[in-house]
């Protein structure tokens, strides 16, 4: 994706309050679907305060590395069985 040129960054930028406020309005707003909501709330948490971290790990049940091997293979016999 191409950087925005700073000239349009500034211009975006000049809308911010105005953007923050749209957002805390529709998430104040009982009559707004709440997917919408939660929308805006997520979207003002993630500006506010940052994305929350994600985990590169896995779990128990689920793990990210099972095991590491190292295989040799004999480069003047390249269809032969590795060592």
């Amino acid at each position: 994706m191409p950087k925005a040129s700073p000239n349009i960054r500034s211009l975006a930028r000049a809308h911010t309050a105005t953007a923050v406020a749209t957002l805390a309005g529709i998430m104040r707003q009982k009559k707004a679907p709440a997917a919408a909501r939660v929308a805006a709330a997520s979207a003002l948490l993630d500006r506010g305060w940052g994305k929350p971290k994600q985990p590169i790990a896995g779990d128990e049940e689920t793990p990210l590395l099972t095991e590491i091997r190292y295989v040799i293979v004999d480069a003047e016999h390249p269809g032969g069985e590795a060592v």
